[in-house]
């Protein structure tokens, strides 16, 4: 069950970000969650949409370098705990984590998106772990 991530490479500069933002707010595409990394020079928007394959397009004609790629979005019960449940689960097995951040779901928690080495392989060992991993239209459905 895999999301597609909308990446976007932006220069380090005021106002860059404000630029997808407002992009993809004038074609009513919703930013569900956001992870933002930089260097000096340059950064990387990972964000999770309500239509990924429009706002990829949108930002390609704003002359953003965007790009789509599959991630997971598994569940975070909010306890202590809940990561290293996680982190154990793929450490058991080998899987490299190359990067994650946060999405809120709600008041009973929230989730992680998840980007390993072997997606399907972290796919298959978080689902015979019996962890619930959110679809696309769970997510779009976050924001009713």
């Amino acid at each position: 069950m895999f999301i597609e991530q909308l990446s976007i490479f932006l220069e380090n500069r005021p106002g860059k970000l404000k630029g997808i933002a407002d992009a993809l707010k004038e074609n009513q595409i919703n930013i569900i969650s956001l992870g933002l990394s930089d260097t000096t020079d340059y950064g990387i928007a990972r964000m999770i949409v309500s239509d990924s394959a429009r706002a990829k397009q949108v930002l390609l004609e704003k002359g953003y370098t965007a790009v789509l790629t599959p991630v997971l979005v598994v569940e975070l019960q909010q306890e202590v705990g809940a990561l290293s449940r996680i982190m154990d689960t793929l450490s058991a097995k080998g899987l490299n984590l190359e990067y994650m951040y946060a999405l809120v779901t709600g008041k009973e928690g929230g989730a992680m998106v998840v980007k390993t080495s072997d997606q399907a392989r972290t796919y298959q060992t978080l689902k015979d772990a019996g962890m619930k991993m959110f679809s696309e239209e769970e997510l779009n459905d976050l924001k009713k």
